[in-house]
Order: structure tokens, then sequence, then C-alpha cells
């Protein structure tokens, strides 16, 4: 055999092997290219909306602790993270001379208390006195009424004995001094019953009369106690006007919680009215607050969306992240930005300490969608860009 028809055969049988694998070649470049295009029309990939002005809150608004009056602090009770009550006394401003004032006011009142008790019972007194005056007055006039009608019924009888004695006396039977005796016991018996009904007629003036003085000074009582009681409810007034001054200067805790933030303040230091001293975290449960642009979040966002937080200063390689879920989106744009409020789970265990406060940012799943389908919208988003 030649040496030119043995290469000719070796090129054929290059050319032959180098065939199949180009087939093959292209076989699998077809089969990853429908199984590229599969995916990226059926698969479905998640599409979030991120910020990172999110931060973790309690779910119950702060409350500030303010002075409601100027004054110099007295005593300062103010420690951060303290846990206080509500009704707890945080500050108390100066309140000498108020105190002073209610310290004079209450003796005062308390003076007037038996002042006033004595008028009363003397207005009692005089009450009293006018019953049984009205009662003996009462008795004395029947007693002389009856006086007087026997009196009167012996004056008749000395008048009818008279009477007998003149016809005697025109018939010479009895002797003028007999005579001038009945006569002189019936002027007697006559004198007597008008001296009786006098004392009756006496009776009724001399009741009025008394009625009148008792009234005179009944009124003088009356108008004495009421002038007692008009100072007493002033007294009372007063005492109320400086117990509140008092309590002005006493800078309460509006809530029970904990001072998440106080004012480094001194007793002698002054404090100006309105003037911001605390500030008191009630108790409550964690949330999530984040600030979306409008263009994210309206329309996009909706409660029961999923979401992760990630907290700055705690590295999520190696911390993790936190899930939550949006409970909360608000309606209106508010410093160009939208309200979103997210849900934590209280039983969620994880190592980062969780407080009020800590900054992070989020990540919100706002739909699934396929590549193909996200890859137009984005040429399509930055064709109208460059427009």
């Amino acid at each position: 055999m030649s040496r030119s028809a043995s290469f000719f055969r070796s090129a054929r049988a290059l050319s032959s092997d180098a065939a199949y694998p180009s087939l093959a070649g292209i076989l699998i470049a077809l089969l990853g290219l429908s199984a590229w295009m599969a995916w990226a029309v059926y698969a479905r990939v998640g599409r979030y909306e991120v910020t990172d002005s999110a931060r973790l809150e309690i779910d119950r608004a702060a409350s500030p602790v303010q002075a409601r009056i100027a004054g110099r602090a007295a005593r300062v009770h103010l420690t951060l993270g303290q846990q206080v009550r509500a009704g707890d006394v945080l500050v108390e401003l100066e309140s000498d001379s108020e105190r002073l004032a209610l310290a004079e006011e209450t003796t005062r009142f308390r003076a007037l208390g038996p002042q006033l008790d004595a008028l009363q019972a003397q207005t009692g007194v005089q009450d009293q006195g006018r019953k049984e005056e009205r009662t003996v007055l009462s008795v004395a006039s029947e007693e002389a009424r009856a006086k007087y009608r026997d009196a009167q019924a012996q004056w008749r009888q000395a008048e009818a004995n008279l009477e007998r004695a003149s016809r005697l006396k025109k018939e010479g039977l009895i002797a003028l001094a007999e005579f001038e005796r009945f006569d002189a016991e019936a002027q007697s018996k006559k004198a007597a019953a008008e001296n009786l009904q006098l004392a009756v007629t006496r009776l009724e003036p001399e009741l009025r009369v008394r009625e009148t003085d008792r009234d005179a000074r009944s009124q003088v009582i009356l108008s004495d106690l009421s002038k007692l009681q008009a100072q007493l409810a002033t007294s009372a007034a007063t005492m109320k006007r400086l117990e509140y001054e008092i309590e002005r200067r006493r800078i309460r805790a509006p809530v029970a919680g904990r001072l998440a933030e106080c004012a480094v303040l001194r007793p002698g230091a002054y404090v100006a009215e309105g003037e911001k001293l605390g500030l008191i975290l009630p108790g409550g449960q964690l949330r999530v607050v984040a600030d979306f642009l409008p263009a994210a979040a309206l329309g996009r966002l909706r409660p029961g969306q999923a979401a992760t937080l990630r907290l700055l200063g705690f590295p999520w390689a190696q911390y993790g992240t936190i899930p939550a879920t949006v409970s909360q989106v608000a309606d209106e744009i508010r410093d160009g930005h939208v309200r979103v409020e997210l849900a934590v789970d209280p039983r969620l265990r994880t190592p980062i300490p969780l407080q009020h406060g800590l900054p992070g940012s989020v990540e919100i799943e706002v739909e699934r969608i396929s590549p193909a389908a996200l890859a137009m919208r984005t040429a399509g988003q930055l064709a109208a860009a460059h427009q």
C-alpha cells in the first residue's frame, strides 16, 4: 500500500470520528437551552422590596416626663433604666411657700370648726328654749284663765250676797254694818277678778315680745353662722388651691414602665415649664417599624406578607435574621415615606438581645414571578429610564 493511500484512509477516519462529537455537542446545547428556557418561563423567584430605615419598637407609645410649672428642683428621683409605676414622684420642685400657706390655712380651718359647732348649738338652744317657753306660757295662760274664772264666780256670788243683803237691809232685818261687810266683800271679789283678767290679757303680748326677742337673737346667730360657713368654704377652697399648687410641683410618672431616657438634673437646678425631663417606655410587645418609598410600598405591600429583618451591629451570617410579617401599611405619605409595621413572633428564640430602638434593614417579598417576566420588566424599566 502506498503512502498516499494510507494517508487518504487516515484522513477519512479522522473526518468520520469528528462528525459524531459535533452532533452530540449540538444536542447537549439544545437540551440545555430548552431547560434554561423552561426554567425562565415556569420557575418562580421572589421579588423583594428593601429598606435600610427600619427599627425595633414597643407597640405602645413612649410617654414623656414633663414639668407642668417652672421652678427649682428640690428632690430628684431620675435614674436611667429604673422601673417606675404610674404616679411615682420622679422630681419635686420647691414648694416651701405653698406648704407654709397651706399649714396656716389648715390651722384657720380647724379653728373655725369649733366656732361653727358652738353657733349651731346656740341655734338648737334657741329653738328648744322657744318651745319650752311656749309650753310654760301656755300653761300659765291656762292657769290664769282658770283663776280668773274662779274669781269671776266668787265675784258673782258676792254680788248675789250683796243684793240679798240690800233687800234685808230695806226690810230692817240686818244691821248696817252687816250690809257694809257684804258690800266690801263684793268690791274685793270684783277687784280680784279684774286683776286676774288683766293678768290673762298681759300674757299674750308678753309671749309675742319674748318671741320677737328670740327671733332677733336667732337672726344674729344665723348671720354669724352664715359668715362662719362662708369662711369655712373659702378656707377649704384655699386649701384645695394650695394642695393643687403643691401637686403641680410634683412631677409624676404618667405610665408604668422603664426610664429609657432622663435628663441630668441636680437639686437646685432650674426647670422650665414644659421641659422634657425623661421618657418612659411602657411594657409591651416588640414590633418592626420601617419607612418605604411610596413607589415601593403603595399598592405593593399589604398585611400578611413575609419579611426578613437584619439588625445592624449583628451580622446575619453569625446571628441569623429575624422573620417578621407585615401587619399594617399606612395609606398616607409622611415626610416622603410610607410607614409599615411588621409583627415579630414573641416566642422567637434568637441570640440577639432584642430591645426597643435597635436599627436594621427589612426586605419584604412582594411577589413571585418567572425569571423571564422579571427580565422583561427590568428591560422595560431601563428603556423607560433612558427615554
